[in-house]
């Protein structure tokens, strides 16, 4: 029989090997953890350079970040170089609008329903780009006309056939080149008839707000997500012709970043599905109004997200 300091000795030796199975075993889970880790690549994130996109850009990185992406931000990119910048793989994605890939990148006809005009950039881009759209949002960041809801009420004036009638009553704070653009004034006119407005005086698009809530103006020209619109005083007319096509947001991810994470597409559909004019004009109001840092206002909204 073994005596007590044999007994002793085994009794150390077995607890040591416990431990060094038990440390192994932690180790290895850590590499595991490691391993799986490092298997996830570096996201390259971009963005337009307005508020909007900004926003946007930022949340999709905050959405990537929680689920163990490294994110590398290239926001704030010209509108005139972002989509060279996704094809040449300087970015890996960026959220891009249905309309602007259907009239600015694959320079086609305008087209109205929404569903068509995603389907057609879809199919195209992955012909052409091998960029892949991901599931678009309900906001709709088209060119709009915006009325101050004194004459909105007064005229009873909701769409643009209704401003068409009264335009007689009305002031129209004009932007210069939208007078003579193909798809501004004379598009409205082609489709509405003419608009012999009361008055027609031309201002500097940043002062357009100032302007109609000063009774200097009754309509301007607008984009229908801007964060003004979260004021009451403000009321963004029906497009009930439609003249303008949709700009659906959505993001453009490159197709061989896509297919080796496949998991990005609900990542990023996850926060598109929670994007729409009310809460997307609001998130703009908190930065273009407010004055606060976009990155702030993005990642208290994500917060909230479940």
């Amino acid at each position: 029989m073994f005596g007590k300091k044999a007994k002793t000795l085994i009794g150390s030796i077995l607890t040591l090997g416990v431990l060094a199975l038990g440390l192994t075993g932690c180790g290895g889970e850590k590499a595991a953890d490691s391993k799986a880790a490092a298997g996830k690549p570096t996201i390259k994130v971009g963005s337009k350079d307005f508020t909007e996109s900004l926003i946007l850009g930022e949340l999709y990185a905050l959405a990537l970040e929680k689920q163990g992406y490294k994110v590398e931000r290239k926001l704030n990119l010209g509108s005139a170089i972002v989509h060279d910048s996704l094809v040449n793989g300087d970015i890996d994605f960026y959220p891009e609008y249905t309309g602007t890939g259907l009239l600015s990148v694959l320079k086609e006809a305008p087209l109205f329903d929404s569903k068509q005009v995603y389907d057609e950039v879809s199919a195209k881009y992955k012909e052409k780009f091998k960029l892949i759209w991901l599931n678009p949002s309900t906001a709709n960041d088209s060119q709009g006309l915006v009325i101050a809801k004194r004459a909105a009420d007064k005229y009873g004036i909701r769409t643009i056939s209704d401003l068409q009638k009264h335009a007689a009553d009305i002031r129209f704070a004009s932007q210069g080149q939208f007078d003579e653009r193909e798809d501004g004034l004379p598009a409205l006119t082609k489709a509405y008839g003419e608009f012999k407005f009361k008055e027609r005086k031309l201002y500097d698009n940043g002062l357009k707000y100032d302007v109609l809530h000063n009774d200097e103006a009754d309509v301007a020209v607008a984009y229908t997500t801007e964060g003004q619109l979260s004021k009451d005083e403000f009321v963004v007319l029906e497009d009930d012709k439609h003249v303008w096509p949709p700009y659906n947001i959505a993001p453009v991810i490159r197709q061989d970043v896509l297919e080796k994470n496949p998991e990005i597409k609900d990542i990023l559909n996850k926060v598109t599905a929670a994007i729409d004019n009310k809460t997307i004009i609001k998130l703009n109001a908190e930065v273009d109004i407010n004055k606060r840092e976009y990155t702030e206002v993005a990642k208290e909204f994500f917060e909230q997200l479940k």
